[in-house]
């Protein structure tokens, strides 16, 4: 069969050229990412003046890996000197890492479905076929919007759609979601002299835990806490938008407090992502929560030979959504891979002593958990 790879990655952000840098490393040549634009495109999308929550240091000598590394021995913080890294920045690392691993990538190339048949996978392109043994589905999350939490949403912008803050220069908004994504609107909009208020379903603020997946990370306490002017800004929690209507040229946020908000401005949908496994639905299986149901080896269930890498793995109660945690399970699925194959593992020692390894899930707590 012509085109037949070991394996096709399909995503070249952190977890394919992560996954994909450990193939290397073991030994695997027959195989492929494919990117359906740049590598880290994800990343490029990201608004300007949007940076990473978790900082990056370059700590490495003293066993303690940069949190948003993808691969041993690199560091975001050292190849880029900054510590909270724009999303141009940290494209620009992730294509070093491609670089000096040689990785085969295959930019411009999208993935429109893939199929499995009498064991071998198909997976179509818009640019023709390619056929695989196995698959690695790191497609992320952040180009698939969830742009219809609610009737009317619509009318509002989804947060991933802004290319730059400084370009909104309207006097008032209206955000929809408490979490990162709509409080980093908030800062910046805020920033630029904008009345803000925040309509949150979860007061995400008031919330007590270490864990900054469940709670705001210190880096946005802070940014909030020194805003220029604190009376443009206001949380509104406990309150979930309901739908999103006009009344004359004004937008009109309902929620289910029976309170109405008016702006003049398209309100900011920040209401998450609902993922890039919505493209794949017929190879997967889903659980009461609408996650990827997964093997301990991160493999799909209702469809062995293809595996989940990224932000949308879930394990139970565990969440997998910064990178300093979905790559501790790059390991797991590379050495799944690798004992089919038959690869070199030895390389898994390395990754091991830079706690790039999660394979016992029992051993794991709110370190995990969103």
């Amino acid at each position: 069969m012509s085109n037949l790879y070991d394996v096709v990655i399909v995503g070249a952000g952190p977890s394919g050229i992560g996954v994909g840098s450990l193939l290397k490393e073991m030994g695997c040549e027959n195989f492929v990412l494919l990117e359906k634009g740049q590598v880290g495109e994800s990343f490029r999308k990201w608004p300007k003046e949007m940076r990473f929550i978790t900082p990056s240091f370059p700590a490495q000598g003293f066993g303690q890996t940069d949190l948003n590394a993808i691969a041993p021995k690199t560091s975001p913080a050292y190849s880029l000197d900054e510590e909270h890294p724009t999303g141009e920045d940290y494209a620009a690392y992730l294509n070093l890492v491609a670089k000096h691993f040689e990785l085969p990538i295959e930019e411009n190339t999208e993935v429109v479905s893939v199929l499995k048949e009498d064991g071998t996978f198909t997976i179509k392109t818009k640019e023709g076929e390619l056929h695989s043994k196995y698959v690695v589905w790191s497609g992320g999350e952040y180009q698939y919007p969830n742009r219809n939490p609610f009737p009317g949403a619509n009318l509002g912008i989804h947060s991933s759609d802004v290319t730059a803050w400084k370009e909104m220069n309207g006097h008032e908004y209206i955000i929809i979601g408490g979490y990162e994504s709509g409080l980093d609107a908030a800062y910046h909009l805020c920033n630029q002299g904008a009345d803000v208020k925040v309509i949150a379903r979860t007061n995400t603020w008031e919330l007590d835990h270490s864990d900054p997946s469940v709670s705001l990370t210190p880096y946005t306490y802070n940014r909030l806490r020194n805003l220029p002017d604190s009376s443009k800004f206001q949380l509104i929690g406990n309150a979930s938008a309901t739908e999103v209507s006009m009344s004359g040229d004004q937008y009109v946020v309902h929620t289910d407090q029976s309170t109405l908000y008016k702006s003049a401005n398209p309100p900011i949908i920040a209401t998450g992502f609902s993922g890039s496994t919505k493209l794949i639905r017929n190879l997967v299986s889903y659980g009461q929560h609408g996650e990827v149901l997964l093997t301990e080896d991160d493999e799909f269930r209702k469809t062995p030979g293809i595996y989940l890498a990224g932000p949308e793995m879930r394990h139970g109660s565990h969440i997998f959504c910064y990178i300093y945690k979905f790559r501790q399970r790059y390991a797991v699925v590379a050495t799944s891979i690798a004992k089919k194959l038959g690869l070199n593992q030895e390389i898994l020692d390395l990754y091991r002593q830079e706690n790039f390894i999660l394979d016992d899930l029992s051993m794991c707590g709110e370190r995990c958990q969103c």
